[in-house]
């Protein structure tokens, strides 16, 4: 039985290499055209399925001929992979955009392309073939293995390509990859959600869950560690819901067994969804970081079950419990929605208490923003902007005692810290298992490799500390 027969949602091989046919076509078009390779620019927006989403197309890009740049106005073709989750992101790309008409007008031959997450939404396109006719090419999330197709058909014809295809989504694999780090691999392992939270466009502009192959994840896992990449990082919409020839905690396991010296992150977790196996799961697994990210969102029940969440405050605190309970080193941090359609005074309270109670390392805090064609669009709110502002400076200011507390606690204690980036000459970055940012003194030919750090200080919510011998 063939991968296709097993997932309904897989690309067949014979388009994938469709594809790899007009790549070539490419290359031979742009060499025709060009005395050196194009360069193209590529901006990705929004999460680190994005970020994910965004090599793989530059991957397809390098295969079709192109070199890159970091300067946009240098730039042959300019690829904006955008995000639809709050309504200042798209707010961003549209101004971004509008600044690169005079920019074309200097230079006729450059390109312009829009894809990802915004794009998939029918009221932007609309409003791109309305009010920016210079941009070229614009394609959904689920067409994006044909990006050498359409690029093929833009350099040929001349003319504006438009895919949008509404579906539940597919899976394209043995698509070329382009990392943007050569010691940290973003690894998706699904795409899409079923989940349909009130606030959130994903599941209508991502499509529904579907899962890669274990097999597939493994192959890739294996590639990158034999490449010499120090962190994996496993993504999905919602990771606890994976379903291939085993269940998530299954496919860490899997992971934690590949020879190699490297670490394992993931996101995101859903509440509903986290058991009391995956926790048991990352406390066996000594690759596996100990860290979770498990967005509540809201502390009260009522609030919870008008986002459709499908958990309570019980279900959430004894998970944390457990979680406790099982790793005394692991270090939680979430998401929270301030000010949700009728949100109360009293409802509000019930947030602060559970992050109180909780006490995690970090909060990724938001001011609800309603998106449109999601059902909390249309719930009425009655709570004003500066309510809302009061709201989420009182759970920031929270959350700054309890990360002041946590940061405090691990002052004298070392930890095996992968280096990152020179956040200054002499100066690198990295982080704990528990993903708390570390400073240290060091030399940029760290970078890549782990270091055992001994914490002596803390500057707000940065660690300072020392390499140990």
């Amino acid at each position: 039985m063939s991968l296709y027969d097993l997932n309904k949602n897989m690309v067949p091989p014979d388009e994938i290499a469709r594809q790899r046919e007009y790549a070539a076509l490419v290359r031979t078009v742009l060499s025709a055209r060009f005395d050196d390779p194009p360069r193209a620019f590529v901006h990705t927006y929004g999460c680190q399925g994005n970020v994910s989403d965004g090599e793989r197309m530059k991957g397809m890009l390098h295969a079709c001929g192109f070199a890159f740049t970091d300067v946009r106005e240098e730039a042959d073709f300019v690829l904006y992979n955008t995000c639809a989750v709050r309504e200042h992101a798209e707010d961003r790309v549209f101004g971004n955009v509008g600044a690169l008409k005079p920019l074309k007008n200097r230079r006729r031959h450059m390109k312009i392309a829009l894809c990802g997450c915004m794009v998939q939404q029918p009221r932007v396109t609309e409003r791109l073939q309305r009010s920016y006719p210079f941009v070229d090419l614009v394609f959904g999330t689920h067409v994006t293995h044909r990006l050498p197709e359409f690029l093929y058909r833009l350099y040929c014809t001349g003319e504006k390509v438009y895919e949008i295809l509404q579906s539940d989504g597919v899976i394209a694999e043995q698509i070329p990859v382009s990392r943007d780090s050569s010691f940290k691999a973003w690894v998706p392992i699904m795409y899409g959600c079923n989940n349909f939270c009130s606030y959130c466009i994903v599941p209508y502009v991502r499509g529904r869950e579907r899962s890669r192959s274990t097999e597939a994840i493994l192959d890739e896992v294996r590639t990158v560690v034999q490449a010499g990449y120090k962190e994996i990082t496993l993504l999905g919409q919602n990771v606890n819901s994976y379903k291939g020839d085993v269940n998530f905690s299954g496919l860490l396991r899997r992971i934690n067994e590949i020879p190699g010296e490297f670490i394992v992150r993931f996101m995101t977790s859903h509440p509903k969804d986290c058991t009391r196996e995956l926790i048991d799961t990352i406390a066996a697994c000594e690759k596996v970081e100990r860290h979770l990210h498990l967005p509540f969102q809201s502390g009260n029940d009522r609030i919870l079950r008008e986002m459709n969440r499908h958990y309570d405050r019980e279900k959430y605190l004894s998970l944390v419990r457990y979680a406790k309970e099982k790793i005394p080193d692991l270090l939680l941090t979430s998401d929270v929605i301030v000010g949700f359609p009728g949100e109360t005074a009293e409802e509000f309270e019930d947030t602060l208490s559970l992050a109180d109670t909780v006490g995690f390392s970090s909060l990724f805090l938001f001011i609800f923003s309603p998106r449109a064609g999601t059902k909390a669009a249309c719930m009425p709110d009655e709570t004003d902007r500066a309510e809302k502002v009061r709201r989420f400076q009182a759970l920031e200011k929270l959350q700054a005692q309890h990360s002041a507390r946590i940061a405090e606690a691990m002052i004298g204690r070392s930890f095996r810290v992968l280096c990152e980036e020179e956040s200054r000459p002499g100066l690198l970055t990295g982080k704990t298992s528990g993903s708390m940012t570390v400073e240290f003194p060091g030399e940029a030919d760290r970078i890549g490799s782990f270091v055992t750090v001994r914490v002596t200080e803390r500057a707000g919510w940065t660690l300072k500390g020392e390499i140990e011998p």
